[in-house]
């Protein structure tokens, strides 16, 4: 079942029993009639007759009776005719055979009920939410060692350039740069339950971007082009999407990333990412995310982590547009961090991010912020 870890269930998966499937204890002590330690107290408590004890794993063989009780274990079978447990340590044993209680115990209290945990025939997981490791136990503890969940969604990443060349490369000429986008996009996919494609370097030779997109389409659920979506000269990807597809929009009220490409080809979408990698994967966290989730069957995408921070300095912002400011959490303070959009270390660096919304001018320091931090 560890497999099944941040898969989404294709259905809600149904208790085939009730949980726990037995009224248990759920403390040390002794299983009573609530009414026969009703007015215990220090000073005047109440003496039950101890008539047997229960054990672990195995069908009580003793009953409790008026006036009675029977030892208990944590998780041990309650035995008929007991509607309570009061604590060990609320009791004492007086004499051999006789309990001393001194606090009262109501019905109920100390017991899990049969069905408490889920009711047979209700839900142990639902379909659409990405399950979690209480979600495996659950299932384990109904039986149910298989679940039928949604493929991953197969994301193909490209990188566009003359210039971009592979991560392994170790002389770089004047002028290249190593393809840092594509493998942090992939940990991004993954990271929201995805299967990376990485599927090339693809140059500025008009007609190559069309080519690749044609070849990967037919066999990915998401398809991401990096660098080539601004309107330069030398930009191929509107027009490499447009023959292939549909362009949905080209640019966004968004900082950094405004030169986002959205489109769609035969029902596949595609994203087309800046060139520069800190604008290509903020963009790709507020968008590319959210719809891999939902490509994925997921219906309710895991919150991510947030804390509250005071803001160290202002934050200026234009109305109408979605600022995406990244920032360092130090003792409850947002700091935060600035450079050019081509220099990862700004992300590396971040614990998180702020948003300033569209209709904001901005933001002033000191006021507490939302901070979305990063895994």
């Amino acid at each position: 079942m560890s497999a099944a870890l941040h898969r989404v269930p294709a259905a809600d998966v149904l208790s085939p029993q009730a949980l726990p499937g037995f009224a248990k204890s759920t403390v040390d002590g002794f299983a009573v009639r609530a009414a026969d330690t009703y007015g215990a107290s220090d000073g005047l408590p109440s003496y039950l007759d101890l008539l047997g004890a229960v054990r672990m794993g195995v069908a009580p063989t003793v009953s409790v009776k008026p006036g009675g009780c029977v030892a208990m274990p944590t998780g041990g079978v309650i035995p008929d005719g007991a509607d309570a447990v009061v604590m060990v340590e609320y009791t004492a044993e007086t004499m051999p055979g006789t309990i001393e209680v001194t606090r009262p115990v109501a019905p109920g209290g100390g017991i899990v009920r049969a069905d408490d945990d889920v009711a047979a025939g209700a839900p142990l997981v639902t379909g659409g939410r990405p399950l979690r490791a209480p979600d495996l136990g659950l299932l384990a503890a109904a039986g149910v060692t298989s679940v039928a969940v949604h493929a991953r969604p197969r994301v193909a990443i490209i990188s566009t350039g003359d210039e971009v060349v592979p991560p392994e490369t170790t002389e770089l000429a004047a002028g290249q740069v190593r393809d840092a986008t594509a493998s942090a996009l992939a940990g991004l996919v993954i990271e929201a339950g995805g299967e990376p494609v990485i599927a090339g370097i693809v140059s500025d030779e008009p007609g190559a971007l069309k080519e690749k997109l044609t070849e990967v389409l037919a066999s990915s659920d998401l398809v991401v082009v990096s660098a080539g979506s601004s309107v330069g000269a030398r930009d191929e990807t509107a027009g490499a999407v447009a023959a292939v597809g549909e362009v949905w929009c080209h640019g966004l009220a968004i900082k950094p990333g405004k030169p986002t490409l959205l489109a769609e080809s035969n029902g596949v979408p595609l994203i087309g990412l800046p060139g520069n990698p800190l604008s290509a994967l903020v963009v790709f966290g507020q968008i590319g995310i959210p719809l891999l989730w939902r490509i994925s069957g997921c219906l309710t995408p895991p919150a991510r982590p947030n804390v509250r921070a005071r803001l160290s300095r202002d934050l200026a912002s234009a109305a109408g547009r979605l600022d995406v400011i990244q920032v360092k959490v130090t003792d409850g303070v947002a700091e935060p961090l600035f450079g050019p959009s081509a220099l990862l270390s700004v992300l590396t660096r971040a614990d998180g991010y702020v948003i300033i919304p569209e209709p904001a001018t901005g933001l002033d320091a000191g006021i507490d912020v939302d901070v979305t931090l990063y895994p």
